[in-house]
């Protein structure tokens, strides 16, 4: 059972009121798009199954982990290398921190491992994607968010509308083939590179084995997205412009415009698990021609 000494104003339970926070539905958009007026400190924590947003009070704990019954932030739930109870996050001394208490540590975007035992790491303001290696490979995510105080304090134009980044419209397929081209990228692994065209035509052969896959396919339809893009004006996604050799240059360039505009996000690896209901519950922000 959850340690109840280490919080009181949030319910485990989906039907009860969190006094000074709120659950998060499956459906929510990615916190690496930012979230919505928050307070300095307010913690959110999502996975693929919901998640939840609190408020920093000193010793409060969220729990995290498979047991969807017993903690606050359901990730593997049917993973049975994931731990029932994988591990905490921990308001103290005006921040939060991340402990491993499962079988597996948990993997920080610049690859450091976090095992149980090991000391807690304090999470940083904005955006940190955490991931925990299950069965098979398989990586899953649980996004966190830190409000900072920054994020209170209005500017000199206060009365104009925040500008999003510029997000560029893919259909379902170019999404899919190029959340398997960026993966590395979108785990956060050391030294990313995108995957060989061969690479990536085998992933998605497993993913869609009856889509007639090819490499040359895959390569035409990446070729045709940073074709699209470059006549939109962005930089670095043409043989003239980058020179030779191109070797993987072009593909570089085309992720961290994706990634930089937050086109793609660490959620998207959804895609890599379940394909055909991912797609379909897929929310993206609005997006520019």
């Amino acid at each position: 059972m959850l340690p109840g000494n280490l919080f009181t104003e949030v319910d485990v339970s989906d039907g009860q009121r969190i006094p000074d926070g709120r659950r998060l539905s499956a459906g929510h958009a990615s916190l690496a798009f930012g979230v919505s007026s928050p307070k300095p400190g307010d913690l959110y924590a999502l996975a693929i199954s919901g998640g939840i947003t609190v408020r920093p009070h000193e010793g409060r704990t969220i729990v995290f982990g498979r047991n969807r019954p017993e903690v606050h932030v359901c990730i593997g739930e049917n993973d049975p290398r994931v731990s029932r109870n994988h591990g905490l996050l921990t308001c103290r001394d005006r921040s939060w921190w991340v402990r491993t208490t499962g079988r597996l540590p948990v993997r920080f975007p610049d690859a450091r491992l976090l095992f149980a035992g090991d000391e807690p790491i304090p999470l940083a303001e904005g955006y940190t994607p955490l991931f925990v290696r299950g069965a098979s490979g398989r990586e899953h995510l649980l996004e966190l968010y830190v409000a900072g105080p920054d994020e209170q304090q209005p500017t000199s134009r206060h009365g104009d509308p925040t500008q999003p980044p510029r997000t560029w419209r893919l259909s379902p397929t170019e999404r899919l083939i190029l959340v398997v081209l960026a993966q590395r990228y979108l785990f956060h692994a050391p030294n990313p590179q995108p995957l060989a065209w061969q690479q990536a035509y085998e992933h998605l052969n497993d993913l869609q084995p009856d889509a007639g896959w090819t490499a040359k396919k895959v390569a035409h339809k990446v070729t045709a997205v940073r074709t699209r893009l470059s006549k939109s004006g962005v930089a670095g996604l043409t043989r003239e412009e980058v020179g030779e050799p191109v070797g993987n240059k072009l593909n570089e360039n085309l992720i961290h415009e994706l990634m930089e505009s937050t086109t793609l996000v660490p959620r998207d690896l959804v895609l890599l698990d379940d394909y055909e209901s991912a797609i379909t519950e897929h929310i993206d922000p609005t997006m520019d021609e």
